[in-house]
C-alpha cells in the first residue's frame, strides 16, 4: 500500500519536475550577459515591489480598516480577507514604481563596481546593458494589464461586498445612487415638422436597488414648447412589453399656451429604452470596470448622447494601456540614469529620486488626463503624450549614458 502511495505521489511530481527542467534549458538558451543582469535587477524589484506595495497599502486601505476594527467591531479574518481581495489594485500601482527603483539600484551599483565599464572596455554597448531591463519591464507591462483588467476590478467588489456584509449593511448585487441619464434625438414641434435635434428626455433617479428606481423624475422634451413630468415612487423596466413601469406618482404637463394639467396613477407605462438601468448596472468607477465593461459604457455614453461622459470613458480606456507602459518608461528612465559611469545610488537614495522622478511622470498624465476629459486635447493623444514624452526624455538619457 505504501509503494503505491508514493509511486501515486511521485508521479504527480514528475509533470512539475518536467516542468522545471523544461524552464532550466530555455533559461541556459539564454546569453549569459542577460542571465547576469537579470540576476541584478531580479532581487530589488521584489524589493520595491513589496516596500512600494505595504506603503501604498498602510496608507490606502489599512489605517481606515483598523479603524473599523476598533469602532465598529470588525473581525481580524474579514479585515485581513479585505486587504487581500485590495492587494491588486496596489500592486498594478507599485510594479512601474518598482520597476524604476530596481533598474535604478542595480544599474546603479554596477557602475559604482566599475563592472559597467569592463563591460564598455571589450565593446558592449549601454543600449545593450539595457536591453535585459526592457525586456524585464515588457513582461511586467503585461502583467499589470491582466492584473488591471482582469484581477482589480473582480477584487474591489468582492472586497466591498466582503466589508459591507460584516458591517451589517444591506449589500445589493445591482445599486446606485443619483443616476442620471440624458436621451438625445429629434424634438418635433408638430408631426409634419422634421424637427431638430437636441435634448428629449432627462431621467433621474435618487437610488438604484435590486432592479428598481427610486423617487423617480422623468422630463419629457420632445416636443417643442410642450414640457411634461413626470414623478413616481419607484419604476422598473418591464421586458415583456419593453417599458417601464411606474408606481404611485403623477405626470404633470406645460402646453405653450401655459396651460397645466396633472394627472395621478398609480401605475403608469412609459415607451423610454433601458439606458438609465444599464449606466445604473455599471461601476461607478471607471478603475472598477473591465475593458470590455468601458468600452459598452462608453459606446452607450455616446448613443445617448452625453458627450462629456463618453469623452471621461475614452480617456479610461486608453489609460488602461497607457498605465501598464508606465513599466516601459520607468525601466528606460531608470536604467539609463543608473548607467552613467561613475554612478552610485543607495537604496535610501534610490527610493527618494524614485519617488520624485514618479511624482513628475504622474503629475504630467494626470495634467494631460485632465485635457482629455475636457476636450481640450482628442483622449487618444491626451492619454499618450506623456507616455511619448517620457521615452523621448528617457531616450535624451540614454545617450548620455553612452557618451
Amino acid at each position: 500500500m505504501n509503494k503505491i502511495t508514493f509511486a501515486s505521489s511521485l508521479s504527480n511530481q514528475i509533470p512539475f519536475t518536467r516542468f522545471f527542467s523544461f524552464l532550466k534549458k530555455k533559461w541556459k538558451l539564454v546569453p549569459l550577459l542577460d542571465r547576469w543582469i537579470l540576476g541584478e535587477l531580479i532581487p530589488p524589484l521584489f524589493f520595491a515591489v513589496t516596500a512600494f506595495t505595504v506603503v501604498s497599502l498602510s496608507v490606502g486601505v489599512m489605517f481606515d480598516l483598523v479603524r473599523k476594527i476598533v469602532e465598529s467591531g470588525l473581525p481580524f479574518d474579514i479585515a485581513a480577507t479585505v486587504i487581500f481581495l485590495r492587494l491588486p489594485s496596489f500592486l498594478v500601482i507599485s510594479f512601474p514604481m518598482a520597476m524604476l527603483m530596481a533598474t535604478l539600484l542595480a544599474y546603479s551599483r554596477l557602475s559604482a563596481n566599475s563592472e559597467l565599464k569592463a563591460l564598455r572596455s571589450v565593446g558592449v554597448t549601454t543600449s545593450r546593458m539595457i536591453a535585459p531591463a526592457l525586456v524585464l519591464a515588457m513582461l511586467m507591462t503585461g502583467l499589470t494589464f491582466v492584473f488591471n483588467d482582469s484581477i482589480v476590478p473582480i477584487a474591489n467588489r468582492n472586497a466591498e461586498i466582503t466589508l459591507k456584509r460584516a458591517l451589517g449593511k444591506a449589500v445589493a448585487t445591482e445599486k446606485g445612487n443619483d443616476i442620471i441619464f440624458s436621451r438625445f434625438g429629434v424634438v418635433k414641434d408638430s408631426l409634419e415638422s422634421p424637427g431638430r435635434d437636441g435634448l428629449t428626455h432627462l431621467f433621474y433617479a435618487r437610488r438604484f436597488r435590486n432592479s428598481e428606481m427610486q423617487e423617480v423624475t422623468v422630463l419629457d422634451y420632445s416636443k417643442i414648447g410642450t414640457t411634461k413630468m413626470l414623478v413616481a415612487e419607484k419604476a422598473f423596466w418591464d421586458e415583456s412589453i419593453d417599458k417601464w413601469v411606474f408606481i404611485d406618482g403623477s405626470i404633470l404637463e406645460l402646453s405653450p399656451l401655459g396651460a397645466t394639467t396633472t394627472v395621478q396613477f398609480e401605475k403608469y407605462f412609459y415607451p423610454l429604452d433601458t439606458g438609465p438601468k444599464t449606466i445604473a448596472e455599471l461601476p461607478k468607477d471607471a478603475n472598477d470596470m473591465t475593458l470590455v465593461e468601458a468600452i459598452k459604457a462608453q459606446t452607450l455614453y455616446a448613443e445617448v448622447g452625453n458627450i462629456k461622459e463618453s469623452r471621461r470613458l475614452k480617456m479610461r480606456i486608453q489609460e488602461k494601456f497607457t498605465l501598464p507602459m508606465a513599466c516601459i518608461v520607468f525601466a528606460l528612465i531608470g536604467s539609463s540614469l543608473g548607467a552613467k559611469p561613475n554612478t552610485s545610488t543607495s537604496r535610501s537614495q534610490g527610493f527618494g529620486l524614485s519617488v520624485v522622478l514618479i511624482l513628475l511622470y504622474y503629475v504630467l498624465s494626470f495634467s494631460f488626463s485632465s485635457l482629455g476629459v475636457k476636450g481640450t486635447l482628442p483622449p487618444l493623444l491626451a492619454a499618450w503624450a506623456p507616455v511619448f514624452i517620457s521615452l523621448l526624455g528617457g531616450g535624451v538619457l540614454l545617450r548620455r549614458a553612452s557618451q
